[in-house]
């Protein structure tokens, strides 16, 4: 039914602020001197470690014939190799960023997540920034300034489709992540508040414990009860994180941080990356990833690079704050989740 969906008067406004949300993210970064870098939709690369990625492959055929657990011989298939539809552009965005300085990429991307909730998306749009001479306090200033000038852009621009939402108080959440500064804490700082906020007798469907990857009720809990705005939790468990993000001197965490809204949870995921070729090398093997397919990315290490950071926003999840939709695939009827995986 997407084709007579589109004709609701909150769907046509949602379209629109997906719209000035895209032409927003595009005058942001050019106004600040990033340039844009089209990235690979292919690739032979998985950039998150999770082995989530659809296969892409000309050897259907071939597939269903082998049985008894043999494995197919990519080496005749279309590029020689596995190959995959892109889960980000940050490893290729790195090169680039070495190069020729900040730039950023919007594009799609694709997750084989096996989730039958209407918040993820087998397949959306990224918007992921590479800072050159950028650690991980940069990129949390680069990223703050940046959803404060998406909210500030629809406060200016878009008040008439705002208004047309069933969540009457998404203008004045608006005015107020564009106007207050983001409260920051360490993950281990988190996780203490959480565990307080247990024993005061707040009851979670997850376990709160160090080490937990936060779910999105300890996320909303932290900005809508205990800080009432947006916050930035940075310093995650090395474990749950990806084998790109830099190593802290404690060598349990990770310079990595996220941005998280009320109403959404996690809006931003971040980091510094990893810049000591030792370093991300035995991060890589300890994840039981393969090195060739990598070897391209562990260049930019073993023949010198430069400290820089960057982050990665779900466009979808951003139009998502704005006017505080329950459900992702509602921001855009041909967008695919695992229900509903292709259009017609």
């Amino acid at each position: 039914m997407a084709n007579a969906v589109v004709f609701g008067f909150q769907i046509s406004a949602i379209i629109r602020i997906r719209d000035a949300l895209a032409f927003a993210t595009h005058s942001f970064f050019h106004e600040n001197e990033f340039r844009l870098i089209h990235t690979p939709i292919i690739t032979t690369s998985d950039c998150e470690g999770a082995g989530e990625m659809f296969r892409v492959t000309t050897m259907v055929g071939e597939a269903e014939k082998l049985k008894d657990g043999k494995k197919i011989d990519y080496a005749a298939d279309f590029f020689g190799r596995q190959a995959f539809l892109t889960v980000s552009g940050q490893l290729q965005l790195e090169t680039c960023a070495c190069a020729v300085g900040d730039v950023y990429t919007f594009g799609p991307s694709f997750r084989a997540e096996h989730s039958h909730t209407s918040r993820h998306l087998a397949e959306f749009w990224m918007v992921e920034p590479e800072i050159v001479d950028a650690d991980i306090q940069d990129v949390m200033n680069w990223a703050e300034a940046y959803v404060k000038y998406m909210s500030q852009w629809l406060i200016d621009k878009c008040c008439d489709d705002m208004e047309l939402m069933a969540d009457k108080g998404c203008i004045d959440r608006l005015r107020m992540v564009a106007s207050t500064p983001f409260e920051r804490i360490s993950y281990t700082e988190a996780v203490k508040i959480l565990e307080e906020a247990v024993k005061g007798g707040k009851k979670f469907d997850n376990k709160v414990e160090w080490g937990i990857d936060l779910a999105s009720e300890h996320e909303r809990f932290l900005t809508e009860n205990e800080f009432q705005k947006p916050v930035i939790v940075y310093n995650y468990p090395k474990g749950i994180k990806a084998f790109y993000m830099r190593l802290n001197d404690d060598s349990k965490t990770v310079a990595a941080m996220d941005v998280l809204v009320p109403k959404v949870g996690e809006l931003i995921g971040g980091s510094q990356r990893e810049e000591r070729y030792e370093v991300i090398k035995e991060r890589i093997l300890e994840m039981g990833l393969p090195l060739k397919p990598y070897e391209w990315y562990l260049d930019l290490r073993r023949f010198g690079t430069v400290k820089h950071s960057g982050f990665g926003l779900g466009f979808e999840q951003c139009c998502c704050l704005r006017p505080a939709l329950t459900t992702l695939e509602t921001l855009f009827p041909s967008q695919d989740t695992q229900e509903e995986q292709i259009c017609n």
